[in-house]
């Protein structure tokens, strides 16, 4: 919708007067009838306009041409009974335009056919080779405009219906055209087509399959809808595609075609003509331009996509010096692309703020910008005309386009086109810029909604997973989440570090089966199920165990695959367990690597009574642990060996001293049709090692004298201050009594010296943590070990062990 301003309203008129003589002089009978449509969306405001003439039984008006918005998102069909109640057969028949309404439209039975509301219809009787009808449709919120009927009845007088000429049994083709039968696909061809496609006379067999064959397997689906025929409407179309050459780049070629229908045993057929796009000049129709902006934005999700889409399709054509786009957020602009990107491009307001990538576009000082999204149409300023203001003038100092972007009834956002040299707006370059930016701004809109349900997805995909990784003791984790960009719905990747007692820590990864909002919530059920197993103090075959049990018992249809790694910081040592996943891949300090050879069990969930065995790794300082999911390894070109194969490869040649970079790295590659998790462990040995001792209580009547003892033989050992000793000893009999009175079974204690710590533990078989009492009487014979215990400590607590429980109680040693 193309306007020049409340100003220059009253000669739009004339203006197109002048426009539709010109365009009258052209010596091509169809071009002009498109060229005469396209002045509907120049001067009336039309977002699409089509022509309809009667078939060959007078019983249907059938649609001969349109040029602006694609017809399949205003519901334009191909043909319209002559008898019927449309509102392109009332204008026919009755000889007097239609003019339909927002609230009239919306009642109608064509409204079902668009996807949008808010639209506007009208339709106008053309004169002359039998008559016919044009339509126009618009989504201006006020409709057509007194001065927008007038421009209408103007291009409807102009207007001359083309009847559709056939070619000759028989008869000799232009060495540029071609004819295909759609039924049997036999295409007749010119000498010059078959020059194009590098093809002598006698090589060709007429099958339309072996033309095909030549051109770019990426413009084969556009070709497609060209040559079958349910998905090509009766009319004019153009399109771009290339063709395959012995030497050098791909050939551009431009095909334009009309579908003729059968009848009386004459099949559909497909006359047309084929050229070389390089040699047409520039400021030629637009349709296939306009073609593949709309393939661009079919493919593209996010609103970056679509911003350089439309950059991409635009500035090379319009020969514009720069282009930016902007979101509509709040009554306020969020630029997404300016391209060029370089600051010093733009104006000096802008530049003054650029606050990150892009600068946020100063609306405020560009209240002309403002008027044109409020009024919704796109205003040009050629160069020298026009007051604006400096942040909109120094943008296009040689001429100016302002695109609101509209959709859905609402303006998704606008784009800015500027050239530096004096610029010429044509009434094709106008139609162009039309059709744009009705495009654009419904993939604004769509993309918009994608960004926002891919950011949710984005952050409760971060709510299951660690929010950080703790610090270990003789080793360093770094951990990567790639989700998918294949769709919306979560994955069910994971992965976990879990700090365990004695200096062990458990690294976990897995994968839940499918994408989907449930493969997400059994991922955190699972990542919370083995932190919980591994907390009790399991080992790790139980650990896993406990969580194939849980997982066959919730009655899921998906399954899990994981790896569980038990890591002793102080001896280097480590057990794995797997459970259908891939295994780990170790690099050693000597930069080889190895795909450990770790038994594995089946996936969890799938066997109710499953064994999982345990494997050993051993680990020198230095040693890489990697952990991945599939996503990253795995191809459709490949195995899933192979991709291991290629991960252990990548490893050895990186530089495991900066895991942050080298977890980028090996990401960098990796396909997003699939989320992917990834855990790096350096394990770099403790550099100073606690000093550890045992002592098996016997339930003797002398038991905690002989643990008194022991302890007091550890401590004198260790060097440990005489008078720190007196309270350890007091610490260790209130444990060790405690056990021995309040559980069965065996009791254990165990002294570790950390540093500056000593760590007392005393484990027994009971499950129960001991009450520390609220109050106590005088007169009380029990109770007060634990508030001693509690007073002699800098810590204390409890931790669950395999059935049993550990308590512990650390204290600090003076320097």
């Amino acid at each position: 919708m193309v306007g020049e301003g409340a100003a220059e309203r009253g000669s739009r008129t004339l203006r197109a007067e002048g426009a539709l003589k010109a365009i009258a002089a052209g010596p091509d009978r169809q071009e002009r009838t498109r060229r005469v449509l396209e002045q509907a969306l120049v001067f009336a405001g039309a977002s699409c306009a089509a022509l309809y003439t009667p078939g060959d039984h007078r019983d249907l008006l059938c649609l001969v041409e349109s040029a602006g918005v694609p017809r399949a998102l205003y519901g334009v069909r191909d043909s319209y009974p002559a008898s019927g109640g449309s509102p392109v057969a009332d204008a026919h028949r009755g000889g007097a335009a239609v003019w339909v309404g927002p609230e009239e439209f919306a009642g109608s039975a064509e409204s079902r056919r668009v996807p949008s509301s808010g639209l506007s219809l009208a339709a106008l009787p053309v004169r002359g080779d039998g008559g016919g009808c044009l339509l126009a449709l618009t989504g201006h919120p006020d409709g057509f405009g007194a001065e927008d009927r007038a421009c209408l009845e103007l291009i409807a007088e102009a207007l001359t219906c083309p009847v559709p000429t056939e070619a000759a049994e028989g008869g000799e083709l232009r060495p540029t055209a071609f004819t295909l039968a759609m039924d049997s696909g036999r295409v007749e061809v010119g000498d010059g087509v078959l020059r194009l496609f590098g093809l002598a006379p006698g090589e060709f067999d007429g099958r339309v399959e072996t033309l095909l064959g030549l051109t770019v397997p990426e413009d084969l689906p556009s070709l497609m809808s060209v040559t079958e025929a349910d998905h090509m409407t009766i009319g004019e179309r153009e399109l771009e595609f290339r063709v395959l050459q012995p030497t050098g780049p791909p050939k551009w070629l431009r095909l334009s075609g009309r579908l003729l229908p059968g009848g009386e045993g004459r099949p559909t057929r497909l006359l047309g003509t084929v050229a070389d796009a390089s040699t047409l000049r520039p400021d030629v129709t637009d349709v296939a331009r306009v073609q593949r902006l709309a393939a661009a934005l079919a493919t593209a999700g996010t609103v970056r996509d679509v911003s350089q889409a439309v950059v991409a399709v635009l500035r090379r054509p319009l020969r514009a010096d720069r282009i930016a786009l902007a979101e509509l957020e709040n009554e306020r602009l969020v630029v997404t692309v300016l391209d060029p990107p370089d600051p010093e491009s733009w104006p000096e307001l802008w530049r003054l703020e650029w606050r990150t990538e892009w600068p946020d576009a100063p609306v405020r000082a560009m209240p002309t910008l403002a008027a044109a999204l409020r009024e919704g149409r796109a205003r040009i300023w050629p160069a020298g005309t026009g007051d604006l203001e400096p942040a909109l003038a120094d943008v296009g100092p040689g001429g100016l386009a302002v695109l609101p972007l509209p959709a859905g009834g609402r303006m998704a956002g606008a784009c800015l086109i500027g050239w530096d040299a004096p610029h010429d707006f044509g009434p094709d370059e106008r139609a162009l810029l039309t059709a744009s930016a009705g495009l654009a701004g419904q993939a604004l809109m769509r993309a918009h909604a994608f960004d926002a349900e891919h950011e949710l997805v984005g952050m409760l995909q971060r709510q299951l997973l660690p929010r950080r990784l703790p610090e270990l003791p003789g080793a360093v984790a770094v951990a990567r989440y790639l989700p998918s960009t294949a769709g919306l719905e979560l994955g069910g990747d994971w992965y976990d570090v879990i700090p365990l007692p004695d200096h062990h820590v458990a690294l976990v990864i897995g994968d839940v089966q499918g994408h989907s909002a449930g493969a997400a919530t059994l991922m955190g059920q699972m990542r919370t199920a083995l932190r919980a197993y591994a907390a009790e103090g399991h080992p790790p075959d139980v650990v896993v165990s406990h969580a194939n049990r849980l997982l066959v018992d919730m009655e899921t249809d998906l399954f899990a695959t994981c790896v569980y790694v038990d890591l002793d910081m102080e001896a280097g040592a480590a057990w794995c367990v797997r459970a259908g996943h891939l295994p780990p891949v170790l690099r050693h300090p000597d930069g080889s690597t190895e795909i450990a050879e770790a038994e594995g069990g089946p996936p969890l969930g799938v066997v109710p009574q499953a064994d999982f065995p345990m494997s050993p790794l051993r680990l020198r300082p230095g040693t890489l642990i990697a952990l991945t999911t599939d996503g990253l390894v795995e191809t459709p070109e490949s195995d899933i060996d192979a991709g291991l194969d290629r991960f252990a490869h990548a490893l050895a040649g990186s530089d495991p001293a900066h895991l942050g970079l080298l977890a980028d790295a090996l990401l960098g590659e990796a396909r997003r049709s699939d989320d992917v998790a990834l855990l790096l462990v350096r394990y770099d040995g403790m550099a100073l090692r606690p000093l550890r001792e045992s002592w098996s209580v016997w339930r003797l009547p002398e038991a905690v004298r002989h643990a008194r003892r022991f302890a007091r033989r550890t401590l004198r050992s260790w060097d440990v201050p005489g008078d720190t000793t007196d309270g350890v000893l007091l610490i260790v009999s209130e444990l060790v009594t405690n056990a021995l009175v309040h559980t069965d079974g065996q009791v254990r204690l165990d002294l570790a010296l950390i540093g500056r710590r000593l760590r007392v533990v005393v484990a027994d078989a009971s499950p129960r943590t001991p009450a520390k009492p609220t109050s106590i009487g005088w007169e009380a014979t029990g109770g007060r070990g634990i508030l001693l215990v509690e007073a002699m400590s800098a810590a204390w607590g409890t931790l669950p062990v395999g059935g049993g429980k550990q308590v512990w109680s650390e204290i600090a040693l003076e320097e």
